[in-house]
């Protein structure tokens, strides 16, 4: 069977092209058919013909028995030799019809073979293509993951560059001169910068509750800056919790 296969490339038939030759061979098939058809006939009508003349009474050509009996031998031999030959020209073209027939049945049972292939090629075509347009919009969705996610550290690192200068760690005991110089504060106070990436991890973390507890880590001026620009929100109810303003939404 793989040697009626044609190769299949990018140029083949489409399997439209394939059934459409399909049915232009049937209709060959038929129109032999109908010939076959005509001939049976014809011959039935010869075979009618020589019944009718088997039942008719010939006419007297002449009373000697010797001339009639020559007369209606030759008759008979050329009427059966045309009969003869009517049966062998049918019986050659049946036979001729069969052998086309076989050979179309073949060809028939072949094209619906490479059509079978033909679809399945197509279907895992589609497949394909399929897999490989899902795995580029996947590639292309990382890429564009990795750019934003690098852009994100360079956002990241420039604002603390920039809150890390401008906005230091507070210095312990801060700048009131009513605290004397040997008392340390309760706890370590943390950067802006810090208390940022504070609200903005429980912001994308929990986005259903990114109120952040206000301890005593948390510089009051930092707090007082953030509030008063919008930065964060002070919780509605609770007023020592805070989040980070949703600019992303």
């Amino acid at each position: 069977m793989a040697e009626y296969l044609p190769e299949i490339t990018n140029d083949s038939v489409c399997p439209v092209d394939a059934k459409e030759e399909l049915l232009n061979e049937c209709e060959s098939i038929w129109k032999k058919m109908e010939e076959l058809s005509l001939l049976i006939t014809r011959v039935k009508a010869l075979q009618a013909e020589y019944n009718e003349w088997q039942k008719r009474t010939p006419e007297i050509i002449s009373n000697n028995p010797d001339v009639l009996l020559a007369l209606g031998k030759e008759e008979l031999q050329k009427t059966k030799n045309d009969l003869e030959m009517v049966l062998s020209t049918v019986q050659s073209k049946n036979k001729q019809l069969e052998e086309d027939l076989k050979r179309e049945q073949q060809w028939q049972e072949e094209q619906e073979q490479v059509v079978d292939a033909l679809n399945r090629i197509e279907e895992e075509m589609k497949t394909q293509t399929e897999q490989l347009s899902r795995k580029r919009a996947l590639q292309q969705l990382q890429n564009k993951m990795l750019k934003v996610k690098s852009y994100k550290e360079e956002l990241l690192n420039a604002l603390g560059e920039f809150l890390g200068e401008h906005f230091p760690v507070p210095e312990k005991g801060g700048s009131t001169k009513k605290k004397k110089s040997f008392e340390k504060p309760a706890v370590e106070l943390i950067t802006l910068h810090e208390i940022l990436e504070i609200l903005i991890r429980k912001l994308m973390s929990t986005p259903h509750d990114p109120y952040v507890t206000i301890n005593d880590s948390f510089w009051p001026p930092y707090i007082e800056l953030l509030l008063r620009y919008g930065i964060a929100l002070r919780h509605p109810e609770d007023p020592n919790r805070m989040r980070l303003e949703a600019f992303h939404m």
